[in-house]
């Protein structure tokens, strides 16, 4: 069958018109601006994420040429929440983006909270997650409508109404699931003084949820995920140990865990990958909040025109600069918000192309670090590490990745692996006796990357890396304030 399958990211929303015999037969996608505001507000405009929604949905279908398109799917960002009246669908605040870090004093309230709140979600209690900007909107902007993650009234909007759902992977990114048995918490709705009876329904992955005419003749809305799990999924990660790492806005590292959620001691976190066929394998995963974003960032400051010129514009050698690319804070293991970005080792020669390539380094440090970490908590090491998203096309970041890691790297050989998972689901809600497994397609890597670094440079590196990022987070960032 053939699917629309939808990605609607930080940056922008990506569609895909995915038939299984002849892949990925068209393609669009539309930009969509975050707005960086003053003291760690991130917002976007709901409107424009909608706009943005339906805008690549009807060009890709155009683009097919008139195939007809069965369902339609939808990966959405996670932990992005919007104020809205269920009554009419209109947005009653802007969507408060997973970036966005204004809930921290909120959280910092409840430290005392902190391991139960762990132990009961697989989370760390920490303005990222949705719960914590949920009450941070209840208490500053509205008391008004029903306050959700984005896709709950993305759905609500393609179907007409019909429909008041999130999946059960995006609910596991909440604060709010009880990650064992995979339903609303009142205690923990409780915390976050949040009405539990105003939380979608749960669904999983692999159901219908509505119907849209959004994009044409009347279709089923399936293939409901978070995009870091719908990508993890395309990579085939379908065992305990498989691994990913997704360089988009964000780097995210995942891990399959088999269907028994951890409790990560290592400060990493766990969450539902997907619920499909009955069955809800977990994973553990760590973020660092800025990869394309700091890239844009060296955009911005002049050091590079694009990110296709990232690998003419690095230095094969970085002459001992270091780089703590926390440009939006440290989350796991560190989990700072208050982080700063730093660069060390810095003298009178260094020149931009340095800049650039220990920006790359830093990316790659700071992913390395959650391998170790994942490894730890899984009791074995990864193998490989599966790699997708737009950064992968840096040969230097991808080289920079497995020298750090000691690990060989696998490029994942299209750059729509999230759309390409969700794809999957929805098939599978579509055709019950298909199997995961054949839901998946096979894929052999574009690019592979073998570790070029002796595993004691790697050390050196990671450990002159690790006492940077320590002299920056010991700073008081009230030494920085005018």
């Amino acid at each position: 069958m053939t699917v629309l399958a939808i990605d609607q990211g930080t940056s922008g929303t990506k569609a895909l018109v995915v038939d299984p015999a002849d892949g990925v037969v068209a393609v669009a996608e539309v930009p969509v601006t975050p707005v960086y505001l003053p003291g760690g507000g991130v917002e976007q405009d709901p409107q424009q994420l909608l706009a943005s929604v339906l805008k690549a949905g009807r060009r890709a279908v155009e683009l097919a040429g008139g195939r007809p398109v069965q369902a339609v799917a939808l990966a959405n960002q996670g932990e992005t929440v919007l104020a809205w009246d269920r009554r009419n669908g209109r947005p009653l605040s802007p969507a408060i983006v997973w970036q966005d870090r204004r809930a921290e004093a909120l959280c910092a309230e409840r430290a005392d909270a902190r391991d139960w709140v762990r132990q009961r979600t697989g989370l760390v209690l920490d303005s990222y997650f949705s719960a914590p900007k949920m009450m941070w909107l209840r208490e500053n902007v509205t008391r008004r409508g029903v306050v959700t993650t984005t896709d709950t009234w993305l759905v609500h909007q393609l179907t007409g109404g019909g429909a008041f759902v999130t999946d059960a992977s995006t609910a596991s990114r909440s604060l709010l699931l009880d990650i064992d048995t995979v339903q609303w918490d009142p205690e923990l709705a409780a915390l976050f003084r949040l009405d539990p009876d105003g939380l979608p329904r749960i669904a999983a992955c692999d159901e219908i949820v509505g119907t849209t005419t959004a994009f044409g003749e009347e279709i089923p809305v399936a293939g409901l995920v978070v995009d870091q799990q719908a990508a993890l999924l395309a990579e085939g990660c379908l065992t305990p140990g498989t691994a990913k790492c997704t360089f988009g806005t964000g780097a995210f590292l995942l891990a399959n865990t088999g269907e028994k959620a951890l409790r990560p001691a290592s400060g990493l976190t766990s969450s539902v990958a997907w619920r499909a066929r009955g069955q809800t394998p977990y994973c553990v995963d760590g973020q660092v909040y800025t990869a394309a974003s700091a890239v844009r960032w060296l955009q911005d400051l002049g050091f590079v025109d694009s990110a296709a010129d990232l690998d003419e514009a690095a230095a094969s050698d970085a002459q001992g600069v270091l780089c703590v690319p926390s440009l939006a804070g440290l989350a796991a293991p560190w989990w700072r918000p208050d982080a700063t970005a730093a660069f060390t080792g810095m003298t009178l020669s260094t020149r931009r192309e340095h800049l650039v390539l220990a920006v790359l380094q830093g990316i790659a440090a700071q992913v390395a670090e959650l391998a170790t970490l994942v490894e730890a908590d899984l009791g074995a090491p990864l193998t490989r590490l599966r790699v997708d998203g737009g950064l992968t096309r840096s040969r230097a970041l991808m080289q920079a990745q497995a020298d750090l890691a000691q690990l060989p790297v696998d490029v994942y050989p299209s750059t729509h692996a999230t759309a390409l998972g969700a794809a999957a689901l929805a098939r599978l809600a579509a055709e019950p006796g298909l199997t995961l497994e054949a839901a998946v397609p096979a894929w052999t890597p574009g690019t592979a990357f073998e570790p070029r670094w002796s595993k004691d440079r790697a050390e050196d590196h990671r450990a002159r890396w690790r006492a940077a990022v320590e002299a920056t987070i010991a700073r008081d960032p009230q030494e920085d304030a005018p």
